[in-house]
This record gives structure tokens, C-alpha cells and sequence, in this order.
């Protein structure tokens, strides 16, 4: 697996790395063992980036990976994210962005990871209630007491990702971005970090699973998936996107790839370093495939006329969702 540098600070990571949120939350549910079984393998295969948060399960996740690394901790990246805010027993509190909870909330994640130290602990969702300044504030002394190495954000404004950097040094911002939602090269998102020399994590870099091709009705998704509440997923938009997909899935045969190999190439040539999720050892296998996967000019072209930006139909989140992630 290449190395790449994961933004300015000193972070050295796979070139991929691996979101495990579907293990524990919101697609449905997962054999924990097959679970397991994929980390491992994403470790086998160079995988060093790895990443959580306390809001999936809540806890169940971060559990999850601090046992499946197990010896293996110290040679990796574990990242996991604060701010949606929980009881110990689970019961959601929405969001606290203060300097208190980041400090509890680590306490709590680096118990339930098994370790003693956070190599990237992100800002979940940026709290309105509370300045970006005193969250990241209180973030960077988390850094110089030792139980964190580097910090970001996730899902904020230029604006704000600006000022949070002006506060203490950021070394990654993730956002969602993919061949279906490429909102942050047109909102200043992208440009910002690489000008202020901030790593660029895309999650959902598979449009939720959109742009493997494996999804097309509602009802391929399990029963307590969440993406069924989501417009993107209802079955009109669906049909209205397989044609994006269908267009992908041209191009990347006349390579002899998978359509989701072809949208991870597409954001690793991009500069970023993506976290596509799976549950299932042979689609990391698949997923890291991915990285050595050149792109042509030609081919990014074609690309780019088959899914540009806004192509998709229905909107990547409830409006509420995306009300709150403006940050």
C-alpha cells in the first residue's frame, strides 16, 4: 500500500484507509466476526488509517476496532470523533462542542478503543453554540497533554475550517465527497484545505454504496438501513442514477475495473485520502486494488462528463442533516 502524507503536520497514512461505521450503525447491522475478519484484512494489505467515532453504536465501534487491531495498535492511525453528544448508557444528547465534553468524550473513547492516546481526533459536527475557536482550542491542549497527536474537523464551512486552523494547526478535514457529491469543489472546501496544506478525507467516497452498482431499489437495503430515509435512495431517484452509474461502469470495464474501483481511483488521483466503509474482507481487497489504478486525462474527462458535479438526483442527506452540517 503507498504512504502518503495526510496533510501538513507530520501524519504519514495509507493512501486508503478504511471507515468502519458500517460495522456497528445505520446500514443495517453486521456479523461482527466478518467485521473483524475485514479489518485483519485491511491490515494484511497495508491499510494503516482507521477510522471511527464514539456516536456509532454509540461506542459499539470504536469497542469493535480496539479489539480487532489488538497488538497491531501502535502501527496504525486510529482516528476516531467527538461532539454528538452521549450518556454513558447511549442515550443522545445532540450536539456539545465545549471544551468539557471534548475532554470527557476522549476519556471515554480511548477506554473504550483500549489505548492510551488518539493518533486523529476529529470534531464530529461543528456545535453553533459554541465558538470554533474554544473547541479547537481545547482540542490542541488535548494534543500537548499527550492523549492526542493530531487533530480535525469534520463537515465545516472554508470559513470556519480557516478559522479552526488560525486556532490550532489541523492536519485533516472530512468531508463526504465522491463521484456523486462533489459539493467541495465548489464551495471553497477543497481549495481552503489544500491552501492551508490540510489533509482531505472523503467519506462515503462510494456515494454510500451508490457506485458499486450493487444498489438498485430500495429494497436491496436492508430492513434498518438508514439510507432508505435518505431522498438519494427512494426508488425514483435511484432509477434516475443507475444511468450515472451505468455510465461509470462503461468506462470502467473498457479498464478492466469495477465502477467502484474506478470512483476511488477518481478521488485518490484527486489528492485526498478516501475511507470507503465495508464489512466484507474482499471488498477491502478490492477497495485497496484501487490505489494503483492510473487515470488518463482522457479518462478523467470521460469521467467527468458521465458525473459531474450535481448530476446526482435527490440529495445526499435530509435537509435537517445537511441544515446542521453546514457548519
Amino acid at each position: 500500500m503507498q504512504q502518503t502524507a495526510l496533510g501538513s503536520q507530520g501524519l504519514m497514512t495509507s493512501a486508503l484507509g478504511l471507515g468502519c461505521m458500517g460495522m456497528s450503525a445505520f446500514y443495517g447491522g453486521a456479523d461482527e466476526a466478518t467485521s473483524v475478519a475485514a479489518i485483519r484484512r485491511a491490515l494484511d494489505l497495508g491499510v494503516t488509517l482507521f477510522d471511527t467515532a464514539e456516536a456509532y453504536g454509540p461506542f459499539l465501534n470504536e469497542r469493535l476496532l480496539g479489539r480487532a487491531l489488538g497488538a497491531d495498535r501502535e502501527s496504525v492511525t486510529v482516528a476516531t470523533k467527538f461532539a454528538i453528544e452521549f450518556d454513558d448508557d447511549g442515550t443522545p444528547r445532540g450536539l456539545n462542542g465545549s471544551p468539557s465534553y471534548a475532554r470527557r468524550a476522549l476519556d471515554r473513547s480511548l477506554q473504550n478503543l483500549g489505548t492510551d492516546y488518539v493518533d486523529l481526533y476529529y470534531l464530529h459536527r461543528v456545535d453553533p453554540a459554541v465558538p470554533i475557536e474554544e473547541t479547537v482550542g481545547a482540542m490542541g491542549e488535548l494534543v500537548e497533554s499527550g492523549k492526542v497527536r493530531y487533530i480535525g474537523v469534520s463537515e465545516t464551512s472554508a470559513d470556519t475550517l480557516r478559522r479552526a486552523h488560525a486556532t490550532s494547526p489541523i492536519t485533516a478535514i472530512q468531508s463526504e465527497y465522491s463521484l456523486f457529491e462533489r459539493d467541495a469543489e465548489h464551495n471553497g472546501v477543497l481549495a481552503t484545505a489544500r491552501e492551508l496544506g490540510i489533509g482531505f478525507v472523503p467519506f462515503s467516497p462510494l456515494g454510500r454504496g451508490f457506485l458499486t452498482g450493487t444498489v438498485t431499489q430500495t429494497d436491496d437495503l436492508p430492513e434498518r438501513d438508514a439510507r432508505r430515509s435518505l431522498p438519494r435512495f427512494a426508488d425514483e431517484a435511484i432509477a434516475a442514477n443507475l444511468r450515472i452509474v451505468d455510465a461509470l461502469r462503461t468506462i470502467a470495464d473498457t479498464k478492466g475495473i469495477t465502477p467502484a474501483q474506478l470512483a476511488l481511483a477518481w478521488v485518490v488521483q484527486a489528492g485526498t485520502t478516501p475511507i470507503p466503509g465495508t464489512t466484507k474482507p474482499h471488498r477491502v481487497e478490492e477497495n485497496v486494488a484501487a490505489v494503483s489504478v492510473p487515470l488518463t486525462p482522457e479518462d478523467l474527462a470521460q469521467i467527468d462528463a458521465a458525473s459531474p458535479h450535481g448530476a446526482a438526483t435527490g440529495t445526499r442527506n435530509t435537509e435537517a442533516a445537511m441544515a446542521r452540517d453546514r457548519g
